[in-house]
């Protein structure tokens, strides 16, 4: 059964394919933007299905986005040069984001034209119209959150495209007006009551919006834009929710890989899925990090050190590269060749390879078609971690930093037990700088390869007004190894260097689209 509805899923998705190359061009070549689609509940539920397929063509772009700027990664690849070495300008491919417009777009359709399919069909109850509008919600809202973090400002789109009456002249919204939408979109998907804590088909649960992911959402832009009260408030939504199918976190280390092969964990809340004997079509991620010479994402000098000292502290605990590592050697990462850790000249990735830690039941997965996993608990933890530091509340902090590192097999922070008497002198001696840190770090480690670095140390970058750009900039030019770093700080001494260029072609085509201001004046 579940193959029967996978295989309907991805036709419905193949079938909404567009062949826009462009946000202005919103028109899709189908005819799903006329008054004569919309006529069932199947109809609504096919263009549904059809976001989470664009959704899926945005990843290859959000993994580059997250990953070639924060450190982590380089490439040896002449299309992604320019975008580590914060070299960028207006026509460069990788600032097209076409595709997120295309997830907007399909949105907009479902949430414009799903409430009057209810008259023209008594089968689709106004309960089946809330959930459907819950998942539209989610595609716009999380679309427009990575737009944010890597433009700051964009166009705000939020009608579909009909017809020729539509306006292509658009300015950019603010960056207020676009976290405004985002929560509103959020909120008003909440409030219907209809989003899903579960599906009846147990991957829909995982591969599909839901509650959780929306509260997952609200968590994130609340921390983006400073609203630590409300960022806590739905992180603990999840962390602290009793209904049986919640998202759960792991916290078994043995089990720690699971989530990623054979992926839809019980810690995930929501994630991408593919199946190559569905679809008979690779995503290909693992080629991102294979060894080969066309390696697309190759782990820099700095994350592999990094990665060597927390397996030398997981061995010193107990734990052997030859068995299971947790998050380390053998679960994140592997060397070239089986050459020991200490003395290997390059790591590669391992979370998009494996069917289990290498060396121990695993191998390497006959397709490419990893899940991609959007958001999963432990992220959670972590930004409720953020919030509390910025809040000052440490101790709270602490464990959820702890909790983290304990399933990782890593010792407390600063070997601190909550439950000890010293526990409140030890808690006073840390200071905001220093719990940023090792929390930014975590982050680090437990999702290096998801796309999600970079976001983090712009975040660190923004907080206070920016009372911690020098130490940003300092993180940044420890990872880069690719161009000189003098150049780099000299480009993020500017904010506006932050984020990336609105693409040329929409410049030229939208007479009310301005360009962020550090490219209107270097290029």
């Amino acid at each position: 059964m579940n193959k029967k509805i996978n295989i309907l899923l991805s036709l419905l998705c193949l079938m909404f394919t567009t062949s826009c190359n462009d946000w202005l061009d919103l028109k899709p070549n189908n005819e799903q933007v006329t008054d004569d689609y919309w006529k069932s509940k199947e109809d609504v539920e096919s263009v549904v299905t059809s976001g989470y397929y664009y959704m899926r063509d945005c990843v290859p772009n959000y993994i580059k986005w997250g990953e070639l700027r924060g450190g982590a990664f380089y490439s040896r690849n002449s299309d992604d040069v320019k975008l580590q070495d914060f070299n960028l300008t207006p026509s460069y491919k990788l600032c097209e984001y076409s595709n997120f417009y295309k997830v907007i777009d399909n949105a907009n359709s479902v949430i414009h034209y799903a409430p009057g399919v209810r008259s023209l069909d008594n089968t689709y109850y106004e309960s089946v119209m809330n959930s459907h509008l819950c998942e539209a919600y989610f595609q716009r809202a999380y679309s427009y959150l990575v737009l944010l973090k890597n433009y700051q400002s964009v166009p705000l789109i939020t009608e579909p495209y009909v017809d020729d009456t539509n306006s292509f002249d658009i300015a950019k919204s603010t960056e207020k007006e676009i976290v405004d939408r985002i929560k509103k979109d959020v909120e008003t998907a909440l409030a219907t009551g209809a989003a899903k804590g579960s599906y009846e088909v147990d991957w829909q649960t995982k591969g599909r919006a839901t509650k959780w992911a929306l509260y997952a959402l609200m968590a994130d832009v609340c921390l983006w834009n400073g609203d630590y009260d409300d960022c806590v408030k739905y992180c603990d939504m999840i962390l602290n929710a009793t209904d049986a199918f919640r998202p759960v976190f792991i916290t078994n280390t043995n089990d720690w890989y699971t989530m990623f092969y054979p992926g839809n964990s019980n810690e995930s809340i929501f994630e991408l899925n593919w199946d190559y004997n569905i679809e008979l079509k690779n995503n290909n991620f693992a080629s991102l990090w294979s060894q080969s010479t066309s390696s697309r994402l190759i782990f820099t000098n700095e994350a592999m050190e990094k990665m060597r000292t927390e397996t030398e502290e997981l061995e010193k605990a107990g734990m052997s590269p030859e068995g299971r590592m947790g998050r380390m050697m053998l679960g994140t990462y592997v060397t070239d060749n089986g050459s020991p850790y200490q003395t290997a000249n390059t790591f590669y990735m391992w979370k998009y390879n494996g069917t289990d830690v290498q060396d121990v039941t695993g191998g390497v997965r006959s397709h490419q078609d990893a899940n991609f996993i959007i958001y999963r608990v432990a992220e959670i933890i972590l930004m409720k971690a953020q919030a509390e530091i910025m809040r000052g509340n440490y101790r709270e902090a602490v464990a959820q930093i702890n909790r983290i590192r304990n399933r990782a097999g890593l010792a407390n922070y600063n070997n601190i037990d909550l439950d000890s008497e010293d526990s409140d002198v030890l808690i006073g001696l840390l200071d905001e700088p220093t719990l940023l840190e090792e929390v930014l770090s975590q982050k680090e480690l437990e999702f290096m390869g998801e796309g999600k670095r970079w976001y983090d140390l712009l975040w660190f970058g923004r907080i206070k007004d920016k009372t911690y750009k020098e130490e940003f900039i300092s993180e940044v030019l420890k990872g880069n190894q690719t161009t000189n770093k003098a150049w780099i700080r000299s480009v993020l001494v500017d904010p506006n260097a932050w984020y990336m260029p609105i693409p040329q072609a929409d410049i030229d085509h939208n007479r009310l689209l301005e360009q962020n201001p550090y490219y209107a004046t270097t290029n």
